[in-house]
């Protein structure tokens, strides 16, 4: 006979919680389906974040403009060190050759010491160090001997230097490549921001930068500032031959510059060599904290992290090559946050 229990039902406690589950994902669903659609940040939303990331990439420019320079000095340093190596080991060969015709010339006079014969088959300095082999040795070959450590202990500094300094190659290099893949890195993530505008929207920001680069033929009322001195003046009349050339980052002229780049370039040609980072230059004149006592020529250090500089031109101007996207051009000193000015003596 079969059974005809009764199926068990479910636990009011189960009853409750599935329900409640359904309604939660009965509301998910509601909500996804009314949720508004993300908005697309505004033209000026972007342009404040581009500007941001140009900033950043501006700063990891002069970082990397540091590591470039380092790198060029450590390369100049080795090629020196290497070089005088090089002739210490030909002074070396020298020294020994000399002391081995001596020997020779004994040998053949069969009249050679012991110690001689010692020197020429080991290290010197083991003999040096012993009065009764100095004491056997005549006074040229004593001197000749001396010579000879004198030389290898500096052969021997020599190397050990060129060994640190190629070590401190790597690491900059290391540290160069860092720094390039930071600029491109904000400015490509520039770029991509950018590339959400619309046509008429990128064409918007286009005519404002267009309107805030000058050329060199439009007048820009500079006042009547005197300059620093005249090599100061000699470096910002060079600037001004550079107006409305473009803005690469890493680059030091003639046809595009980054913000040192220009700085630098341009106190060259008043002969005048400064460092090559606006915060190397921060510190390589008199500082000047008042704006009131800047003078034509004098550098304009901005940012508290002194990532940029440009040149005083007079009336509260100054001549830069600001960032990404834009070219050397006069603006107002008040559009950054200026930290001083640093007057080159």
């Amino acid at each position: 006979m079969a059974s005809h229990r009764r199926p068990k039902q479910p636990s009011r406690t189960r009853v409750t919680v599935l329900t409640t589950a359904a309604a939660a994902a009965v509301a998910l669903s509601a909500n996804a389906a009314n949720a508004a659609p993300s908005e697309k940040p505004s033209k000026d939303e972007v342009k404040a974040k581009v500007d941001a990331l140009y900033e950043q990439a501006e700063q990891a420019t002069e970082k990397l403009n540091g590591a470039k320079e380092k790198q060029e000095k450590l390369q100049k340093e080795i090629s020196t060190i290497q070089d005088n190596v090089a002739r210490g080991q030909d002074d070396l060969n020298e020294l020994r050759d000399s002391i081995g015709l001596a020997a020779a010339a004994q040998y053949r006079s069969g009249t050679i010491d012991s110690s001689l014969q010692l020197f020429l088959s080991s290290n010197p300095e083991d003999y040096l160090d012993k009065a009764s082999t100095a004491d056997q040795l005549s006074s040229q070959q004593v001197e000749a001997l001396k010579k000879i450590q004198e030389k290898q202990r500096e052969l021997a500094q020599d190397r050990a230097e060129a060994s640190e300094k190629l070590k401190d190659l790597s690491s900059t290099r290391t540290e160069l490549a860092k720094q390039k893949k930071a600029v491109q890195g904000k400015l490509a993530e520039a770029q991509k921001l950018l590339n959400t505008l619309t046509a008429a929207e990128k064409a918007a920001l286009a005519a404002a930068d267009a309107r805030a680069s000058r050329s060199a033929s439009e007048r820009v009322d500079l006042g009547d500032a005197t300059a620093a001195s005249s090599r100061a003046l000699a470096a910002f009349h060079a600037a001004q031959t550079q107006l409305g050339k473009p803005y690469v980052y890493g680059a030091t002229g003639t046809a595009s510059y980054d913000c040192s780049g220009l700085t630098s370039w341009a106190y060259a040609q008043a002969g005048i060599t400064i460092p090559r980072t606006s915060q190397a230059q921060a510190n390589a004149g008199t500082r000047i904290y008042s704006m009131s006592d800047l003078k034509v020529g004098d550098l304009v250090i901005f940012y508290g992290d002194l990532h940029h500089v440009a040149l005083y031109a007079g009336n509260g101007q100054v001549i830069h090559a600001p960032r990404t996207g834009t070219v050397v051009r006069y603006e107002s000193i008040n559009n950054m946050p200026f930290q001083f000015g640093v007057r080159i003596n």
